[in-house]
């Protein structure tokens, strides 16, 4: 809250938190089939990203296509001294379109390109969109160690009709892009300044780290905690216990900066259990296995305060279910201390399911 006088703080976006994240950084765009929809689609996610302080490079196989997604400063892959020129000219106009020759092949290309121009992320453009599951619910996120086992001889995407595709992704990876995006045209904007997105991210690393949040990652936090508690899934709580939360708080991080989940372990006084609360997944993530590393990071620090067990409520069955799979077993709420029940909600308490976890 402001102080009398003082202008209110902005309302947290989704979208200003991607441009800062994404801000002295130049991204890389692959129009690998310019022709499925107007490259006309992209400039928007061209012009919030310059916006936001980043730098945009598109690759298309000809320059028609670069033209029409509004780029101006356009180069020919072959050029002298490429490295240079594209530098200069990202410095001058923040966005340049190189045309990579349709006498190549394109992917080839672009891979090439985009290695010795060391973009650390590339947008793949494809009219098929991201990768998904045989059940065709999408696949947000995957990381270089096992997309190659999905490729693999008995893998699930051996026989893909997209696997040159995948196969592609696999080789930018493993050539030194850190990270490829795959959606449309249309879902440009989505992909890379929403939580839902709209494809696929591949990682090179290992998608997923867990931390302590910082001060920095308050926003975001506080923004899945807003929305948890507004969807039903978070107990409501007072500005003060979200500080508390927010204090001892942890993250999910995806890329190391994009926050995919948070949790916070309490300890609760008058014996060695604590909480597990505030679990929140964003929806994007769910299915991704980004709750069981919270869940796991909350066990390690409840062994580091020698804490005998965790505990850890919801009002969602499927919540519940999720905390089964993590080993913990439901119990009444009697078992819960009763400091937990003192002010809570008692619409809501009813509906609770408690489940305890006893650490080894």
């Amino acid at each position: 809250m402001a102080s009398p006088g003082e202008p209110e703080a902005p309302a947290y976006s989704e979208r200003r938190f991607y441009q800062q994240e994404f801000s002295g950084r130049t991204l890389g765009f692959a129009l690998a089939e310019p022709g499925a929809a107007d490259p006309a689609l992209l400039a928007p996610a061209l012009d919030a990203l310059a916006e936001g302080g980043a730098r945009s490079l598109v690759f298309a196989g000809e320059r028609a296509p670069l033209e029409k997604a509004g780029l101006e400063s356009l180069l020919d892959a072959g050029a002298e001294r490429l490295e240079g020129e594209v530098w200069r000219r990202l410095r001058e106009r923040g966005r340049v379109g190189v045309a990579v020759g349709t006498r190549t092949v394109f992917a080839s290309a672009c891979r090439h390109l985009a290695v010795r121009l060391g973009l650390g992320k590339l947008v793949w453009i494809d009219a098929g969109q991201g990768l998904r599951r045989e059940s065709g619910e999408r696949v947000s996120f995957l990381d270089l160690e096992d997309l190659r086992r999905l490729l693999g001889r008995e893998g699930a995407l051996a026989a893909d009709p997209r696997a040159a595709l995948w196969r592609q992704v696999e080789a930018l990876l493993e050539a030194g892009v850190a990270a490829v995006n795959v959606c449309d045209l249309a879902g440009v904007e989505d992909e890379l300044f929403t939580y839902a997105g709209s494809g696929t991210l591949f990682t090179r690393e290992r998608y997923v780290s867990v931390r302590r949040l910082g001060v920095d990652d308050y926003d975001a936090a506080h923004d899945l905690l807003r929305r948890g508690m507004e969807e039903g899934y978070l107990a409501p709580r007072t500005p003060d216990q979200i500080d508390e939360v927010l204090a001892s708080g942890f993250g999910a991080f995806v890329e190391g900066h994009h926050l995919a989940g948070i949790g916070t372990l309490l300890a609760r006084p008058g014996g060695r259990i604590g909480e597990i609360a505030s679990l929140y997944t964003i929806t994007r993530f769910l299915g991704e296995g980004v709750g069981g590393h919270l869940v796991a990071f909350a066990v390690e620090r409840a062994r580091a305060l020698d804490l005998a067990s965790v505990f850890a409520c919801t009002t969602s069955e499927r919540v519940g279910s999720f905390f089964e799979r993590q080993g913990f077993r439901q119990v009444p709420p009697e078992r819960i201390p009763a400091e937990k029940w003192r002010s809570y909600d008692p619409e809501r308490r009813p509906r609770v399911r408690c489940y305890l976890f006893d650490r080894p």
